[in-house]
């Protein structure tokens, strides 16, 4: 976490806005993205999760402060992906929600632990809207 709020620090010095800073991630990167936004809630530019979640036990405390304000979040994942639970994403999405995401949600059948062609265009959607 302190990693990328280095990250943060050294996009901000660059004179680059928060709201068109993007949040990516596949796999443990998409939970990483995931918990930090969460953890700093404001507006960003966007998060895309892709197959992945919030990090922790199922009864982590979720009571985040701060508020997204209508950011955009996409997460990803396959119905039977073996790392990442269903349940998970439902949850992660459930919390970001609450912290006022725009939230778009879709578990591909069958997929498997990968990235597929609808993910990568939903992540070019996301990366339009914070540059417009």
């Amino acid at each position: 976490m302190r990693a990328i709020e280095r990250v943060l620090a050294h996009v901000a010095d660059a004179g680059i806005a928060p709201e068109r800073t993007i949040f990516l991630g596949f796999s443990q990167g998409a939970c990483l993205a995931s918990e930090f936004v969460a953890r700093h809630a404001k507006r960003f530019g966007g998060l895309a999760a892709l197959s992945g979640g919030l990090i922790g036990p199922d009864d982590t405390p979720r009571d985040y402060p701060g508020s997204l304000d209508g950011m955009p979040v996409f997460m990803g994942c396959s119905d039977i992906d073996s790392h990442i639970p269903v349940a998970r994403v439902q949850h992660s999405a459930e919390v970001l929600g609450r912290l006022g995401a725009e939230l778009s949600v879709r578990l591909y059948p069958g997929m498997g632990h990968l990235v597929n062609d609808d993910e990568v265009a939903a992540v070019r959607t996301i990366i339009a809207s914070a540059l417009a």
